[in-house]
């Protein structure tokens, strides 16, 4: 049968996973070249993915809601009309039979599929004219040049399934102890797939042992050479490995050994020390209990998508940014006024407050150009021009969309500008270059109804302006106390790059420029 298996691609900008959000197709389907076959969503936006082959579906691997790694398997097509040889028959009924008499054997081929044994070299494509169309990172058959297949080297280990590795540095193993490998990258292919095919045919005993090319003691599989799959249902359950006993051949932990610990299920092999009669009473009932606090765990919610990169990018930015925090009371009086007049002859195209104060921001960075840069390798980058982001709230998380080439932008394409790409995002659509290219970043925070905040930078760059709400506060006007529309403005920002004169003095532009509007926009 010619079947070819589509890998999920490079999505650009350093993503390694994704998250499968709806498949697109079903098992059976007819496809072809170019056909979005399912909806993932990465840590920056929403992406239907196309199929570079054209046929009928044969399998899907992964469900809604799991992550998938780049460069792991995500749907396998037969080649239209191709028909399945006379010993496909044979592997079928195998599996089946096998899958009748070991009723785990579609996990272990899950957890097979996940990582535990190399996969088969696909197929060569059908000759198929593709469009070319690329989603970030691959392209499809035809086009400008055939697409790229990345192909195991013969003579790497895996290459053959019948053949073990070489393994670095052998250890002997002892005769009393299972045949164990000396880490878990050094075990043999041969002897994990070894393992798993006797799992599969229920088969009992320990798993045979594969002697390395340079004649040294064999090594078998160890109980730490656990599948992917496995390891991150653990991790993300807040399970150690290294603390548990599996109840697959050899001590190999499998997936039921891991929801047997997180569900406290009394059936679970996980080896622990000494535990009061309190904890373990609780164990019985089939609670989780807070070893610190003492308190029942009520959720446990994986750190993924959107919040894992802003979780990721903030703890960057605290390690590694001396920031420093300045800020100032401004009187919006005038900027209000200015508006409503503004939108009593034009209601309809009116910049809103914030497209006002980007574009004061922009021209306060043109005279204090040191916070539009980057530190790169102890050198100051600096920048033709200001790509300004501004943090919008979705439903995902928080996302800072940039408005490319800001400062060459009215206030009313400033305007149109901010509301597309609040748009965009919000629908999960947003491009990873247009949520990664700020160079500067203005926050308003007023809208949640806060004051003030001391915000986190926008790593890489080294500055972020907070706007917080406009409220009535007293005022001395001309030695007179007056009611005024005013608001904080805050200024964090990296102390390597600058010093606070030039902090102050952006932020006092800024200031002004909200004070008397009328005078800064002449100049502008």
């Amino acid at each position: 049968m010619s079947r070819q298996i589509f890998n999920l691609p490079d999505l650009g900008e350093g993503l390694t996973d994704a998250e499968l959000v709806n498949w697109l197709v079903n098992v059976g389907d007819e496809i072809r070249v170019d056909q979005p076959i399912a909806e993932v969503e990465t840590a920056k936006s929403m992406v239907e993915v196309p199929s570079p082959y054209a046929g009928t579906v044969a399998e899907l691997h992964g469900a809604a809601g799991e992550t998938i790694d780049v460069g792991k398997p995500l749907i396998s097509v037969d080649a239209a009309g191709s028909a399945g040889p006379a010993g496909g028959s044979t592997s079928a009924a195998g599996s089946a039979r096998a899958a009748e008499a070991h009723p785990d054997a579609e996990a272990y081929r899950n957890e097979k599929r996940a990582g535990l044994q190399a996969p088969a070299e696909p197929a060569e494509p059908a000759e198929e004219s593709g469009s070319g169309n690329v989603l970030i990172g691959y392209g499809t058959p035809g086009g400008h040049g055939g697409a790229r297949r990345t192909r195991r080297p013969k003579g790497s280990p895996g290459a053959r399934a019948g053949t073990a590795a070489p393994v670095a540095e052998p250890r002997t193993v002892s005769a009393s102890a299972p045949a164990v490998a000396a880490a878990p990258d050094r075990a043999p292919r041969a002897a994990v797939a070894q393992a798993v095919r006797s799992a599969e045919a229920g088969e009992p005993g320990a798993p045979a042992t594969a002697a390395p090319s340079n004649g040294s003691a064999p090594i078998g599989l160890a109980p730490q050479v656990v599948s992917p799959l496995v390891r991150k249902l653990a991790r993300d359950g807040g399970l150690s490995i290294s603390e548990m006993q599996g109840s697959g051949p050899g001590g190999l932990i499998l997936r039921r050994d891991v929801e047997a610990a997180l569900a406290g299920s009394s059936g679970s092999r996980t080896a622990v020390g000494s535990a009061d009669a309190a904890s373990t009473s609780v164990a019985d009932a089939g609670a989780e209990t807070d070893a610190r606090t003492g308190l029942g765990i009520a959720t446990r919610t994986p750190m993924k998508g959107v919040r894992k990169t802003v979780a990721a990018a903030m703890s960057q930015s605290r390690r590694e940014i001396p920031e420093a925090t300045v800020w100032v009371d401004v009187d919006a009086t005038a900027l209000l006024e200015m508006r409503a007049a503004l939108k009593k002859r034009d209601p309809d195209s009116t910049p809103g407050l914030l497209a006002f104060i980007a574009r004061f921001v922009t021209a306060g960075l043109a005279k204090f150009p040191e916070l539009n840069t980057r530190l790169e390798n102890d050198e100051i980058v600096g920048f033709d021009g200001v790509n300004l982001g501004f943090a919008a709230q979705t439903e995902r998380g928080l996302m800072v969309p940039s408005i490319r080439g800001a400062d060459k932008l009215s206030a009313r394409e400033l305007d149109a500008e901010i509301r597309r790409l609040a748009a965009v995002a919000r629908e999960g659509k947003a491009t990873p270059a247009e949520l990664t290219s700020g160079t500067f970043t203005l926050n308003n925070y007023g809208v949640f109804g806060v004051d003030g905040s001391a915000a986190i930078i926008n790593y890489p760059e080294v500055a972020i302006l907070g706007v917080g709400r406009i409220i009535d506060k007293p005022w001395v006007v001309d030695g007179q106390l007056a009611v005024r529309k005013v608001t904080e403005l805050s200024l964090a920002f990296d102390h390597r790059v600058c010093d606070g004169g030039t902090a102050g003095g952006f932020l006092r532009y800024v200031a002004d420029a909200i004070e008397s509007p009328g005078t800064v926009l002449a100049d502008l």
